[in-house]
């Protein structure tokens, strides 16, 4: 089955959405959900959780530092909140080069604004990088981040969605 083309589906041709009323709030026909926005954020904490705590994870157990050990997570952030979506949009038929492509359009903004507050609250959070795996501070500052990150990244994702951008442009190959 052959899909429009990035360049086509990040524009304002949405003939292949119908019944997707969320994704044309920004053309005035719907309004976008708390519900959609939270939805599509759980998806990108998902990949960052991954990520992260594979990153903290393999950090603590090679010895390295806080910089070393949050810079990977952070990586593997992106890379397993991208590779969810590219996941499902290559399932849904889509080539790997327009994947990728609604990958970086749909989650980039919404990982990023993700990371910089989880990680911005485990640096806030008194001892919380200098906590080791087996602690509890280590896990409840980790889900009091998580947290956060959700509570500002859903109100983002919501405007994003509702000016046809970010996870709306995954939304015409989920059928």
């Amino acid at each position: 089955m052959q899909h429009e083309t990035h360049a086509q589906h990040t524009g304002h041709d949405h003939a292949g959405h119908h019944g997707h009323d969320h994704a044309h709030a920004h053309h005035g026909g719907g309004r976008v959900s708390w519900s959609m926005a939270a939805k599509a954020t759980l998806h990108c904490l998902t990949g960052c959780a991954i990520g992260e705590v594979l990153g903290m994870i393999i950090g603590t157990a090679l010895g390295w530092g806080n910089a070393p050990t949050m810079a990977l997570a952070i990586v593997l952030a992106f890379f397993f909140g991208y590779s969810l979506t590219l996941w499902a949009v290559v399932r849904a038929g889509v080539s790997l080069k327009t994947a990728i492509g609604v990958a970086l359009a749909a989650d980039t903004l919404s990982i990023t604004v993700m990371e910089i507050v989880d990680n911005g609250v485990l640096l806030l959070v008194p001892g919380a990088m200098d906590a080791h795996l087996a602690d509890g501070l280590f896990w409840g500052a980790l889900a009091f981040a998580f947290l956060a990150a959700f509570l500002v990244t859903t109100p983002a994702n919501k405007w994003m969605i509702g000016r046809g951008k970010g996870h709306a442009v995954v939304h015409q190959y989920h059928h």
